[in-house]
């Protein structure tokens, strides 16, 4: 990317205006049959680009305020925005909401419950593998998510009712040295999913169901995942190793799948070893390690060698002597984390009630994110350093059509 590069031009490798036309075309008709069957709406006009464009924006817009409701930008309280409200009124804004579509309605996919977002989301899978090459090292997750706490206190008893449990979960591939999410993977937890993981009802199982799907992409290249213990199993990585991937995982005796693994290793000894001691087995590539540090933890691995040494650095205590394994584990784990807590706060934070919309969102709100990241990996960042939430007040502006407006320093 050019100098230049604005912060639309990063979005844009993701969601392009091919993407945008398609929106433009899929709302127009979804509104025709919706009025051929329930009558005519004289305020409905077909929408066009440059509506689209800022009717994302307006979305977009409340991962940067944290609004509960879009409709606040047009309310005049605390969340007003008249340097945005005026680009588009309230209620040409709802009548695009209330007929927004993104894939035409088939009735041979009617069983398949992300028919209106399965496209998208795989043309958006394809624009994260053209435009980034992601490291080495990669975390299998499920990232951070859930709505505000802050909200969620502020709500009555009532509103709390009313609010229904997410339908879905997701889970993606990230790249653990600068957070770019590489493959996202969305699991229905109620009908059938697109790979029919419902029917799965035991959760290891399920869960490497899920692996397999975010790692279908990564054969052969010699990638390092880490993984969470539901995750975390030997057939799932004897499986992976043959496909050229090697993995590094903690293990739970209740979440984790333990089969062929050795019992003396998963049971506690009755008197603790000292903090730093570690027990080994190994079979082949694989290492079984169990590290103690004020509690038993162990770990699976086919990517690191046993013999290696590391430490974990604690503020308190110093360092702790571990396998290389466990303190790559921590390692990459811990940036995970950090990226969560830095990035999840500017999820697009509207709430609608249809499942396809919420998966729809999350995914724009994913790509707005790896977009910043793209962004500072390039020569345009060194031009003019942006925040995350400067780059996405830009990326508002420029999809309302005021890129002349600098962003709120």
């Amino acid at each position: 990317m050019p100098p230049s590069a604005s912060a639309m031009d990063f979005f844009q490798l993701f969601v392009p205006d091919n993407m945008l036309k398609n929106m433009v075309v899929q709302t127009n008709m979804y509104a025709r049959k919706f009025q051929e069957r329930f009558g005519s709406d004289g305020a409905w006009a077909e929408v066009t680009l440059a509506e689209m464009k800022a009717f994302l924006g307006y979305m977009i817009s409340t991962s940067i305020s944290h609004c509960e409701s879009v409709l606040s930008i047009w309310s005049g309280g605390f969340y007003s925005n008249r340097g945005l409200a005026g680009v588009m009124s309230q209620a040409r804004f709802e009548k695009i909401l209330k007929y927004f579509h993104v894939v035409a309605f088939r009735s041979s996919q009617a069983a398949h419950g992300l028919y209106k977002v399965q496209p998208f989301l795989d043309a958006l899978q394809s624009s994260f593998d053209t435009a980034f090459r992601p490291s080495q090292t990669q975390v299998l997750h499920e990232p951070l998510i859930d709505e505000d706490p802050v909200f969620i206190a502020t709500c009555t008893e009532r509103e709390l009712r009313k609010r229904k449990k997410r339908k879905f979960s997701l889970w993606v591939r990230q790249c653990s040295s600068t957070g770019f999410i590489i493959q996202i993977y969305v699991h229905l937890k109620e009908g059938a999913g697109p790979d029919g993981l419902d029917a799965l009802k035991n959760k290891p199982q399920l869960h490497g169901a899920v692996a397999r799907s975010l790692c279908r992409n990564a054969a052969g290249k010699n990638y390092i995942v880490f993984t969470g213990p539901s995750i975390t199993s030997l057939a799932l990585f004897e499986e992976f190793e043959k496909q050229g991937i090697y993995c590094c995982g903690l293990l739970s005796s209740r979440k984790s799948d333990c089969t062929g693994l050795p019992r003396s290793m998963l049971a506690s000894p009755a008197t603790p070893p000292a903090r730093g001691q570690h027990r080994i087995r190994t079979k082949g590539n694989m290492s079984l390690i169990c590290w103690y540090n004020k509690g038993h933890f162990r770990f699976l691995t086919n990517a690191y060698s046993p013999v290696q040494q590391g430490v974990i650095i604690k503020r308190r205590s110093g360092e702790v002597p571990c396998p290389l394994a466990v303190e790559a584990f921590a390692a990459h784990l811990s940036y995970i984390c950090r990226y969560d807590d830095k990035y999840s706060k500017y999820f697009i934070s509207h709430k609608p009630n249809k499942t396809w919309q919420q998966v729809f969102w999350f995914a724009v709100s994913i790509a707005v994110n790896n977009a910043y990241i793209l962004y500072k990996l390039s020569d345009a960042y060194h031009v003019q350093r942006y925040s995350r939430a400067q780059f996405g007040e830009r990326l508002v502006r420029e999809l309302l059509g005021l890129e002349d407006a600098s962003p709120t320093p």
